[in-house]
């Protein structure tokens, strides 16, 4: 990965967006994506687009969801500590002694998760699982007048964990799931600029995910793609104790993970297979009874429907402060869309 990659994946993940709450990454998204796009815009939802302009070609939308998992302040008792509900999925045994970040309308404001020392716990309080509602926030107020003039309920907060490399390849942050997706899917579309397909190109960085799917659901009825190809994370199975009987066998830097079954369009499924042959690529197959649980089951349901294809990035340790995955996999996954996109024409059929 090139400097200036690296340096728009590091603005990207250090930015604070729970569901709902995007604007921050957002924003670092669309200065990007303003450096070579035709044009660049948002809508009300907080969806970004960024489009390579081709009137009259088939639409094809490369997304990914820009949200992550957070929490969103609920109440402010009297001695000035911040009871909190969880936005998205958490295990509630990773936020216990976490550090967090609070975005509020006059900058961010830190604390720490708080919980009773185990010194002070009953036996039998130390066999019980940690709930969310056992935990709270320290901002060091001095009680509930002094927590107020800083932070307000109804505040969004992330856990202070910002990007670190492990090597040249592996890199560790929260956000991973699914700030990488929006990354791929705009440094794909940057790869499409410099050779343009005869297709009309919209880069999407999608929001609430994590909680609706309403960011691809509106923003794919917006457009009417005839194809959208989802970005996600997706398990890797090369530690311990993971199932690869359910998941395959997906290791970090072993190549962009194509999602086949009933949610995704077979056709483009055998278009992006066929690409990463063409690229010398390894893609694992990951296979999706049902749904995907991705934003492709979102954008396949809007309109007339939608041709969809799922890309996903080998993840270790989802929905953690401490979510890894291999640079050389977003690079790989925006070279495969790209390859994909360019096979693409008004003649091209999707019906299976």
């Amino acid at each position: 990965m090139d400097q200036r990659a690296s340096d728009f994946l590091r603005r990207l993940l250090d930015a604070p967006g729970p569901s709902g709450y995007e604007r921050a990454p957002a924003r670092v998204w669309r200065q990007e994506a303003e450096t070579f796009a035709d044009e660049v815009y948002g809508d009300v939802l907080g969806n970004s687009y960024a489009r390579l302009r081709r009137d009259g070609r088939p639409k094809v939308v490369i997304e990914g969801h820009i949200d992550e998992i957070g929490f969103l302040i609920t109440h402010i008792d009297e001695e000035g500590f911040l009871w909190f509900e969880q936005i998205g999925g958490w295990d509630d045994q990773v936020v216990i002694g976490q550090r967090v970040r609070i975005a509020t309308r006059n900058g961010e404001v830190l604390g720490v998760v708080g919980k009773k020392a185990a010194h002070l716990l009953r036996d039998d309080d130390r066999k019980k699982v940690t709930e969310t509602r056992d935990l709270w926030f320290d901002i060091g107020a001095a009680g509930r007048e002094a927590a107020k003039a800083r932070v307000a309920v109804g505040d969004a907060a992330v856990i202070d964990a910002g990007f670190v490399t492990l090597t040249d390849d592996l890199s560790v942050s929260r956000s991973m799931d699914n700030r990488v997706g929006a990354f791929v899917a705009l440094e794909a579309a940057r790869l499409l600029a410099d050779e343009r397909p005869d297709v009309d190109v919209y880069a999407l960085a999608a929001t609430q995910e994590e909680i609706s799917f309403a960011g691809a659901f509106t923003a794919s009825f917006r457009i009417a793609p005839d194809v959208a190809i989802a970005i996600d994370v997706t398990h890797a199975t090369d530690y311990p104790g993971a199932n690869k009987k359910s998941d395959g066998d997906v290791k970090l830097g072993g190549g962009p993970v194509l999602t086949r079954g009933s949610s995704i369009n077979p056709i483009v499924f055998e278009g992006l297979q066929a690409a990463g042959e063409r690229l010398g690529l390894t893609c694992p197959v990951q296979g999706a009874g049902r749904s995907s649980g991705t934003d492709a089951d979102a954008m396949i349901r809007s309109g007339a429907g939608t041709a969809t294809g799922l890309v996903s990035i080998p993840n270790r340790y989802m929905h953690s402060p401490n979510e890894v995955v291999s640079l050389t996999d977003l690079d790989n996954a925006a070279r495969l869309i790209a390859e994909f996109a360019r096979t693409i024409t008004p003649e091209s059929d999707f019906r299976p």
